[in-house]
Order: C-alpha cells, then sequence, then structure tokens
C-alpha cells in the first residue's frame, strides 16, 4: 500500500496492531454474510427470477413482471409479507415519507420511542417548519418518548405511550446521536411490548444504515413495517437510486396509494432501466454490507488506539454499518473528512468544507467520493459541525479501499499536527 499511498509508520504500526484485534469480529461477520447470502439466493430462486426479470418498461408500466417479482424476492429476503421497492424514492426520508402519509389519518398519533428521530423527519413529522405539508398540518399528533441515559429504549414509558396510538416510530441507528444502535433482538422485545399494551399500533422501523448487518430483520420478530434506501445497504453499491418499504400486506397497499394514486397504487410505475442493478444490488447486499461493516470495525479500532471515543467499539456487536467518532474540535473534524475524500475512487482531488445542507439545522462537512451520489454504502464521514464534532463513518464497497480511506483520515489529521504530537 506504501507504494501507492503516503502513510507515516506510525499509522502503519496501528493499523496491523488494530487489524489483529478485529480477527473475531470478522468472523462473525463473515459468518452473518454467508447466512444472508444464502437467503437472498433462495429468495431468487423460490421466485423464478429469469432473464426477462430484468428487462424494464416504460410509460404506465402496467405488467412489469420484473418490477413486481422484486417486490416479491425482497420481501422473501426480509421476511416479510409484502413490499413496494421502486427506483422512484428519491431517497430513504422520501420513502419513509411515503409510509407514514401512506398509514397515517387525521386525528392518529404517532409515537416516536426511540428518542428524536433522524433530522430530516423532523421538517416531514412538523417538529421543525409551518405549513409545508407536514403530518402535523394535516392534523396527526405527535408524541416522543427519549430513551434512558444508557441509551437503551424505555420499556415502561414507552408502554404507556403507546395505548391507542396509531403508530410507534422506531430508529435502528444511531442517526446523528451516540446511543446504542439497536439489535433485531432488543426491537423484537419492543415489537411484544407495544403489541401486549395495544395490539392494533402499527410497529414501524426506519431501516436505514441495518439491512443485512444481522441474520434478521425487523419484520421477522414482528415489526410491521420497515423502510431504508436503496442508496444505502440493500443496494449492494450497485442500484443508482430508490427505497423500499416492506412489511404486513395491508400496509403495503395502502402505503401504494401515497406512492401514485388511490385507485392506481402499484398496477403502475415503470421500472424503465432500472430492473437490472435493483436486483444485482439486492443479490451483491450481504456482500457489501459485510465489507462496510468490517471498515467499521477497524477504523473503531484505529481510531481507539488514537485515543478517540468511538461508537461502537470495534469488538461490540454491530447492527448497523455506522461509527461515530468524538474528535473533539471543528479542526480535527474537517481534516478527517479531508482525509476519507483522499481515499475515495471518484472526486479524490476535491476537498470537502462544511455548508448548509437542505434538512439539516447545522452546517455539515461530508466526505463521499462516490459512484453513486450520496450512496452511504459506499465509504463516507460526515457530520454536523456542532458540539460533541464528530463524524459518523459508514460504508465502504470492498473492505481493502476502505480501509486506505481510513489511514488517510488518520494521515490528514496527522499533517496537520492534529494527532501523535
Amino acid at each position: 500500500m506504501t507504494e501507492f499511498f503516503q502513510i507515516d509508520p506510525r499509522i502503519e504500526e496501528l493499523a496491523q496492531k488494530s487489524e489483529a484485534l478485529c480477527k473475531e469480529a470478522f468472523a462473525r461477520i463473515d459468518d452473518v454474510a454467508a447466512h444472508n447470502e444464502a437467503k437472498v439466493l433462495k429468495a431468487f430462486a423460490d421466485n423464478r427470477i429469469s432473464a426477462a426479470h430484468l428487462v424494464g418498461t416504460t410509460g404506465y408500466g402496467y405488467d412489469d413482471m420484473g418490477r413486481d417479482a422484486l417486490d416479491r424476492v425482497f420481501a422473501q429476503a426480509m421476511g416479510a409479507e409484502d413490499a413496494l421497492v421502486r427506483h422512484t424514492f428519491v431517497s430513504g426520508t422520501h420513502a419513509l415519507t411515503v409510509a407514514l402519509f401512506g398509514v397515517l389519518r387525521t386525528g392518529d398519533t404517532m409515537v416516536a420511542v426511540t428518542g428524536s428521530p433522524y433530522d430530516t423527519l423532523e421538517e416531514v413529522i412538523g417538529i421543525r417548519g409551518e405549513g409545508n405539508g407536514s403530518l402535523k398540518d394535516y392534523g396527526i399528533q405527535y408524541k416522543q418518548v427519549d430513551l434512558l441515559e444508557s441509551g437503551e429504549p424505555d420499556i415502561p414509558a414507552i408502554k404507556e405511550a403507546v395505548k391507542g396510538a396509531k403508530l410507534a416510530h422506531i430508529q435502528r441507528s444511531r442517526g446523528y446521536s451516540f446511543r446504542p444502535s439497536l439489535t433485531v433482538e432488543k426491537i423484537g422485545e419492543m415489537v411484544r411490548a407495544i403489541k401486549e399494551v395495544s395490539p392494533d399500533t402499527i410497529v414501524f422501523v426506519d431501516n436505514c444504515y441495518g439491512e443485512f448487518v444481522e441474520k434478521l430483520e425487523p419484520t421477522d420478530v414482528g415489526a410491521d413495517l420497515i423502510v431504508g434506501s436503496l442508496i444505502k445497504n440493500a443496494g449492494g453499491g450497485i442500484a443508482e437510486t430508490g427505497g423500499y418499504i416492506a412489511g404486513r400486506a395491508d400496509l403495503i397497499e395502502q402505503c401504494s396509494y401515497r406512492l401514485t394514486s388511490p385507485g392506481i397504487g402499484r398496477e403502475a410505475g415503470c421500472s424503465l432501466n432500472q430492473n437490472r442493478s435493483l436486483y444485482m444490488g439486492l443479490f451483491y447486499a450481504p456482500s457489501v454490507v459485510a465489507n462496510a461493516v468490517k471498515v467499521s470495525c477497524f477504523a473503531s479500532a484505529l481510531l481507539q488506539e488514537l485515543g478517540f471515543q468511538v461508537y461502537p467499539q470495534y469488538d461490540e456487536y454491530r447492527t448497523d454499518i455506522i461509527a461515530a467518532v468524538a474528535l473533539g474540535d471543528a479542526e480535527k473534524m474537517i481534516a478527517f473528512c479531508q482525509g476519507i475524500q483522499k481515499g475515495s475512487p471518484i472526486d479524490a482531488y476535491v476537498t470537502p468544507e462544511p455548508w448548509a445542507m437542505p434538512g439539516y439545522d447545522s452546517e455539515v462537512i461530508m466526505a463521499a467520493g462516490a459512484f453513486t451520489m450520496g450512496a452511504s454504502i459506499e465509504l463516507s464521514a460526515d457530520g454536523p459541525l456542532r458540539e460533541p464534532y464528530a463524524v459518523w463513518l459508514q460504508g465502504g464497497l470492498t473492505y481493502n479501499t476502505g480501509k486506505i480511506g481510513v489511514l488517510l483520515a488518520a494521515q490528514s489529521m496527522l499533517e496537520k499536527g492534529l494527532i501523535l504530537q
């Protein structure tokens, strides 16, 4: 590697130590990947996918066999009754919005049971912004149950808050916070607790960053709906855009009416030339996710060796692809992201700077030299410039190239005199 990239010998030495520390974690990750690759392959075989399914349609897209079969394959892989997988979802937030508006009605109550949702959902719900067509504008009530100081769900408070509520919202990943991401086992406990006191409440999981990190998905343990983006885990680094909603068949039907229009639902919507990439992305996803989780573990080990606080630590059980790194000040944060950019296959020559990114209430710096713009299954690092000046690192299509990006991030901080002094 040193013949291609200039890495300080001290960082190289720490990298070797870090990789040795991750050996057991890597073995666990490989076991999960093997299970999920077999699960996805079986879904392809059971649904008799052929070359004909890879061909797209135009116009209204009636009888698009590839689109409809992909929904079935995806549902089976996710342990769900049904799914909507569409390239027309512009982001995970868009897919979440369609699902929320699909199942909620005026007078209903939504309860966020894992504290504040991800920043970009705040205006969707109506926590921020006025008169922009939010859930609040449509008369949907919002309540929130904060996590305990330990980062664990407050089960007694959740059981009280969801009584009579239409929907309980769970965010699986840590978002821009330092709480632990939720395991599927923990989500299962929450589902059982919610259904015990309010059987009709829809358990809705923002599954972004979590797909295929574990052997089970939230729908395997009773969640009614899960939602995510195809330029994160589930698209395998191949899907160029899109998102999915998976879960109970009756709820998927309601979401389909919001996706298009009442009376049309999922029957229309051409796939253009996207079917092949969506199928391939799903097929590759378990392997690509495993690489991303390995990059995350390695980064945690290396940055711990450099004296930074990381969440989770390298040997902790993983349930998403994200590692949060508390760097402590804006200068380290900017230097770190600029180093990640240097290790990107696209736009490695670009120098990222903080900017006012839509949907966020603080300036954000983002390193993302990706084949698909904004694809966080590819190596990226970002965070808002506010206390505690942390970056959230995710992705890496291959382990070795992701590792180089992490080393260049450390090298960037070293060259600015910010570490190893």
